[in-house]
């Protein structure tokens, strides 16, 4: 029988919070629970005694699903409360020698409007901070998932690339806690609520389209189906009133009432549909992770024109990989980055486009409001 890591340490973990809330919880293939509730249980969790579980896509004999789109889901949750919301992790590693940093570089910055120079890489300590959402998209179908937003807070990097696996690894055994916690004046400075808000207002909106890209691209098939049906329907009615107007024969305000009717039907029709088919999204908070482990530090000069600025990014002994270079407008992860003259932000070439009104170019990131040649929005 084949399940899947996540269905099992999705049981596994649920085993573990209905038995310390007094259950009595046996496992059960594939991937399920046989679990009795004590009376209090029963009450918060509103089922029965004796109920069996299922977490993978085949389901024991009589199981109710638990999955993301299940209210087994909320029920769980409301049973764990606030525990489990924020952890912080100090884990230690051995670092090891990166002779060729230079061509780790190499490999890993596409500048193409500037030049780097590297300086030096050193031992470090930073602060990862993951955050976890629970996303629900709801049209005439719904659909629910999660979203790991991941920050390295000495830079601003964005940690999509290795998030997962970083995660993967606090929840299992292969991180080892450190003996000796580093101090504070070994880690980059915590990010103020309002700096980590705005982090989240600019991350955020692109995971979520990303993450819903197949929904959107359906409801938008069906919409468009169901528009074009309406519209040939309507459009039918309309050319056999016209036709018949063009007879002599027939009654030329009677059919002229028929196409003004079939008209206010359609517009309705299409108000209809479009509510239908309206979208509504909502976001919540689920989790908040902070981890702390040593790196290696990568200094470097990005030079622009006359300008020029240091820089650090941070390669992870436990995904053996250099965190892309930060956006300082979106967070985005992707590998081009353009320096600005005004400022040396580095941003994505999207932060960087023309104004659609004045067509001349500009940075968002010193500029987030407004175009500063025509000052529209």
């Amino acid at each position: 029988m084949v399940t899947t890591e996540s269905s099992t340490r999705f049981r596994d973990f649920a085993a573990r919070l209905l038995e310390h809330e007094g259950a009595l919880a046996e496992h059960i293939e594939p991937a399920g629970l046989e679990v009795m509730l004590p009376g209090s249980l029963q009450q918060m969790l509103r089922a029965p005694e004796f109920v069996r579980l299922g977490f993978a896509a085949e389901l024991p004999p009589g199981a109710q699903r638990v999955s993301l789109e299940s209210d087994w889901l909320e029920r769980l949750s409301a049973l764990l409360g606030e525990r489990g919301r924020r952890l912080t992790f100090v884990a230690d590693a051995a670092l090891l020698a990166l002779p060729h940093a230079e061509r780790i570089l190499e490999h890993n910055l596409v500048l193409p409007n500037a030049i780097w120079r590297f300086l030096r890489v050193t031992p470090a300590w930073t602060r990862y901070r993951i955050l976890i959402f629970r996303y629900t998209a709801i049209s005439d179908e719904k659909r629910e998932g999660v979203i790991r937003l991941g920050v390295n807070l000495a830079n601003g990097s964005a940690i999509d690339p290795f998030v997962d696996e970083l995660l993967r690894r606090v929840n299992g055994t292969d991180l080892v806690a450190a003996a000796v916690p580093p101090a504070d004046t070994q880690l980059p400075p915590e990010w103020a609520e309002a700096k980590l808000q705005s982090f989240v207002t600019r991350a955020l909106p692109a995971r979520v389209r990303t993450h819903l890209g197949q929904f959107l691209s359906g409801l938008q098939r069906r919409l468009d189906r169901d528009l074009a049906r309406v519209h040939e329907y309507y459009t039918g009615l309309r050319d056999e009133a016209w036709r018949k107007r063009q007879r002599k024969s027939s009654d030329s305000a009677r059919e002229q009432l028929r196409l003004e009717s079939a008209d206010r039907e359609y517009q309705a029709k299409v108000a209809d549909l479009k509510q239908k088919y309206d979208l509504r999204v909502t976001v919540e908070l689920s989790q908040t992770l902070e981890l702390v482990c040593p790196v290696q530090r990568f200094e470097l000069v990005i030079k622009r024109r006359k300008g020029e600025r240091k820089i650090a990014l941070d390669w992870n002994p436990f995904v053996r990989q250099l965190e892309p270079l930060p956006c300082e407008w979106s967070f985005a992860t992707d590998a081009v980055r353009l320096v600005c003259d005004e400022a040396l932000h580095l941003i994505t070439p999207a932060g960087h486009d023309p104004c659609r009104h004045c067509q001349k170019e500009y940075c968002r990131a010193c500029h987030a409001h407004r175009c500063p040649k025509c000052g529209r929005a």
